[in-house]
This record gives C-alpha cells, sequence and structure tokens, in this order.
C-alpha cells in the first residue's frame, strides 16, 4: 500500500493510539494538539488549538498534502460551553484551516446521541432524540460533518475504559456496586479498541473498500451494571459497602453488527477480557 498522510486533530489519548497503529501500518501520521511534547513516538506534532481559528491557520500552514482527517478532540470540560468549543466549533476551525480538503473525514462521536432508555437494542439507523446537552451537541457536531459535501464517516463509540480510565474499577473497590434493580444496561469499549475500530476503518478507505457514513462502536456484550460491578467485585476481592446508582444514564443495547461485518475483529470482545488485563 502506498504511504498515505493522516492528520488527526485533538491528537490525545485516543487519537495518539489511532496515530500509532496508522504509523506502524507505514503512513505519515500528523497529530494536532496543544503540547506536543506528549505525542508518542511516530506521530509529527503541531502544536494547535483548535478553538482559536486564527493561530490554527498559520499553525497549519506547514502541512502540504494529505489524504485524510480523524477529528478525535475531546472536550476539556463536561459543560455544554467546554462540549461546543470542542466538538462544533472545533471541527468548524479545523475544516476551515486545514490548506486543502480531505479525500475522507473521520470524527469520533458517542452513543450519548441515542435517548433510547427501555433496554432495547440501537444501531446506526436507531433515531437520535438525546436529551443531554452532551448528546445534542455531539449530534449537531455529526450534522455538520455530513454537510460539508465530501466522504465522512462518524465512528459513535460506547463507554471507553482502559488505561487511566479507572473509574468504575474505583468505585467498586470503595464498594459502591449497581443494584440488580432497576435493569440499567450500559455498553462500553476498550481504548485500545477505539484506536483499532478507526484505523481499520481508515485503512479500508486506502484499500478502496466502502466505508459507510456511520459506525456503532460498542464490543459484544451489554451487560447490566449489576452484573458488571458483580464480577469486578469478585476479582477485586471487594465487599459491598453501598448499592448505589452509576454516573451513566440510559438503559440500551449497542449492536456492532455493522462493525463487525465490515470485517473488524475487536481486542476485548467483552468487559471481562478487557477488565482482566486492568486489574492483573
Amino acid at each position: 500500500m502506498q504511504t498515505k498522510t493522516i492528520v488527526i486533530a485533538g491528537c490525545g489519548d485516543v487519537g495518539s493510539a489511532i496515530g500509532q497503529l496508522l504509523n506502524k501500518a507505514g503512513h505519515k501520521v500528523i497529530g494536532l494538539r496543544r503540547n506536543i511534547n506528549q505525542l508518542p513516538q511516530g506521530i509529527q506534532g503541531i502544536s494547535a488549538d483548535l478553538t482559536q481559528l486564527d493561530a490554527l491557520k498559520q499553525s497549519l500552514k506547514q502541512i502540504e498534502q494529505y489524504d485524510i482527517l480523524v477529528y478525535a478532540a475531546s472536550a476539556s470540560t463536561s459543560t455544554e460551553e467546554g462540549y461546543r468549543s470542542a466538538y462544533v466549533d472545533g471541527l468548524k476551525n479545523t475544516l476551515a484551516a486545514l490548506p486543502m480538503t480531505p479525500s475522507h473525514l473521520f470524527f469520533t462521536s458517542s452513543t450519548g446521541v441515542y435517548h433510547q432508555n427501555d433496554h432495547s437494542w440501537v444501531d446506526e439507523e436507531s433515531p437520535c432524540e438525546p436529551q443531554r446537552f452532551s448528546g445534542q451537541v455531539m449530534l449537531e457536531a455529526e450534522q455538520l460533518l455530513h454537510a460539508q459535501g465530501i466522504p465522512a464517516t462518524v465512528v459513535r463509540f460506547s463507554g471507553i475504559y482502559g488505561p487511566g480510565r479507572g473509574y468504575l474499577i474505583n468505585k467498586v473497590r470503595e464498594g459502591n456496586l449497581a443494584p440488580e434493580s432497576p435493569l440499567q444496561y450500559s455498553n462500553r469499549i476498550h481504548r485500545d479498541d477505539c484506536a483499532g475500530v478507526v484505523a481499520h476503518l481508515v485503512n479500508r478507505v486506502f484499500e478502496g473498500h466502502p466505508v459507510d457514513k456511520c459506525y456503532l462502536a460498542s464490543d459484544d456484550h451489554p451487560c447490566s451494571m449489576h452484573e458488571i460491578t458483580h464480577w469486578l467485585a469478585g476479582e477485586l476481592n471487594a465487599s459491598m459497602q453501598s448499592k448505589s446508582v452509576t454516573r451513566f444514564s440510559g438503559s440500551k443495547r449497542c449492536s456492532n453488527k455493522r462493525l463487525k461485518e465490515s470485517g473488524y475483529q475487536f481486542i476485548y470482545p467483552d468487559f471481562k477480557t478487557g477488565y482482566k488485563t486492568l486489574i492483573n
């Protein structure tokens, strides 16, 4: 395969992991972030603030050519302003500042765009009527993406876990386990699979294979919060101190059928295989 160039805007934890995989596949990767000293080896860094258009235009003048843009920014604060700045304004600025249009555009979104709360299965064709500002802003960013008139793909990640993302493990260690009732389904994907999914889809573009406009990226096993917290308690030898609700909202089951039909094979197909590596 001929060497291609990928720009990753918002090259943080997930973006850097994507970049490393694409670099290992023989491609040139340019990562945009404020502090490029935190970029891993193999990614060419450009110091850039995606929220400042004029400065961003100056920073990106040095990009002479590239093929694909992966927009993988994350919000600096969990507020509506923070989300809008990162996902809507940042995307607008990046597209305006880049010296040429990408042949394909990828955007890392969230299953927070779904409103379903009745334990039902959702997929890429399910209606999205988010009630929370986070889902509303992400859906607005998705719509902005598809309005650009160029090939574009949204990847909707479910709850990301992995290195440095120990919220649930810490809660269980403290003895906070989810009750059996009311039933609450949750969905998750390991950080390494987040990177694997995007790299897989980017390579499909380079290989000339069809890539859909949207993929739901979540592991094979949606499960109840009761199931996962009690399993973790057994692995951690933690005893229940309280039956607590979690910060997770909604109760739905995410289907990854379309993604798997594209040929992606999960590194961690369920929460047990993923969390065992973190615990051990």
